[in-house]
């Protein structure tokens, strides 16, 4: 089963998958396609507020925020890792669970990425926001370096997330049954 959709002008089939035995969700990756990330991109930039950096969650939204960042001419963005890594000194951590993980995880960054973050404008990017659960936790790894969240996009919103006043995205996307039929 697949639902279509048009976003940033392009028209892509997203195969739906079950997340229980009641509710589907259409799988919407742009790792892998450039056409629409770089249109996504360049859409999203048209929309978003004067920022000092952008910042996303690991790892769907990292070609996305990439492409933002080079269209829009930026040096340096931000990356929240679902991973500690060895080369990170005193890193900060929050924990989420989302839609699409099927157990909690944590988001750090380094206190070197913090430290940058304090007192700036930052731009949270994600692909899709359904729960808000993922935008939660980078709201808190923001303030908690000191950064001020400066605005909130994703390409689509799921579910209830389109009647979200306080996130710009380019289109919406509904949830499913377990058949397939779009919920209202």
């Amino acid at each position: 089963m697949f639902y279509p959709i048009e976003v940033a002008g392009l028209k892509r089939n997203l195969p739906l998958f079950p997340v229980s035995d009641s509710l589907s969700i259409a799988a919407f990756i742009l790792l892998g396609d450039q056409e629409l990330t770089v249109a996504c991109a360049r859409d999203l930039l048209a929309k978003a507020p004067e920022y000092d950096y952008l910042l996303t969650a690991e790892a769907k939204s990292i070609s996305l925020i990439h492409e933002m960042a080079r269209q829009a001419g930026d040096k340096k963005y931000f990356v929240a890792r679902k991973g500690l890594k060895v080369y990170m000194k005193d890193p900060l951590d929050v924990e989420v669970k989302s839609i699409t993980t099927a157990k909690v995880q944590h988001l750090y960054l380094s206190s070197e990425e913090a430290e940058e973050m304090k007192g700036k404008r930052i731009l949270i990017i994600d692909d899709v926001i359904s729960t808000g659960k993922s935008l939660e936790a980078l709201e808190m790894l923001v303030k908690e370096a000191g950064g001020i969240v400066c605005g909130r996009m994703a390409v689509l919103a799921e579910g209830d997330a389109i009647d979200r006043d306080d996130i710009s995205v380019l289109a919406p996307l509904p949830l499913f049954t377990a058949d397939g039929k779009p919920l209202a």
